[in-house]
């Protein structure tokens, strides 16, 4: 009867220290998975800030070429008046006259309209000049986060590389003394949760997956060593924190 309860004993405490290992494995990849989704998302919103940029500057192009236009057309209508008032100079009658006073009141508007629009255009340039300049220091802002989370994410793999290999080995070797059953039960149990915990203490009475109080009886058994015990609430196994070497 002794050689079986060190037999059930030894087989927790090799299923307890492969989950211990497995748990920091665990750790690194929560602290290897934050940085390069903080990465990904702050390259998906540069992106997003130099579309909305080059949708700026375009516009501004756009209207600095309105303003060309209209300067253009000032200009042409400038020199039709120069023409006309010439023109003028040589009338034969009233109604040549009248024909070509009509024709200096034209150009007079038009240079009047395309003046006006030199001004609203202008307008836009400058509320679009100050959205520019805001989404420029935004974008220098997130350029910089950026630059900075890149250097730690680099760091962090480069420390972790080694301790991730390392720890990958301990956990292949420990998994080599589990007991047969118990591996097939524990891998299930670790991909049924986030967190990886498919083995856990018993922690101020409590389960310490799921955190439902654990009966006095049980927590008798749990330290005998007798039997394998999972949580009734979760099904994670429980042990005795005495199995940790």
């Amino acid at each position: 009867m002794a050689t079986k309860e060190a037999s059930v004993q030894e087989k927790l405490k090799n299923l307890y220290e492969l989950q211990l290992i497995d748990s920091e494995l665990v750790q690194i990849e929560i602290l290897k998975g934050e940085l390069p989704l903080e990465v990904a998302d702050l390259e998906d919103e540069i992106t997003g800030l130099q579309t909305r940029m080059n949708k700026l500057q375009g516009s501004v192009d756009e209207l600095n070429t309105e303003i060309s236009n209209h300067n253009a057309n000032i200009s042409n209508a400038e020199g039709l008046i120069v023409k006309y008032k010439q023109q003028m100079d040589n009338v034969k009658n009233n109604r040549e006259y009248e024909a070509l006073s009509k024709e200096i009141e034209m150009q007079e508007l038009e240079i009047q309209l395309s003046e006006k629009k030199k001004r609203e255009a202008n307008k836009y340039i400058e509320n679009k000049a100050e959205t520019i300049s805001a989404v420029q220091e935004r974008l220098t802002m997130k350029e910089e986060n950026l630059s900075v989370k890149k250097v730690e994410l680099e760091k962090i793999i480069e420390k972790t590389e080694k301790e991730e290999k390392k720890l990958n080995k301990i956990s292949e070797k420990q998994r080599k003394k589990a007991d047969e059953r118990l591996l097939k039960a524990y891998d299930k149990i670790r991909s049924s949760y986030k967190n990886g915990l498919a083995l856990v203490t018993v922690e101020r009475d409590s389960c310490g997956g799921c955190f439902n109080k654990i009966p006095p009886q049980t927590q008798l058994e749990l330290g005998l060593h007798k039997k394998v015990i999972v949580c009734e609430h979760c099904g994670r196994i429980l042990v005795d924190e005495s199995l940790r070497s």
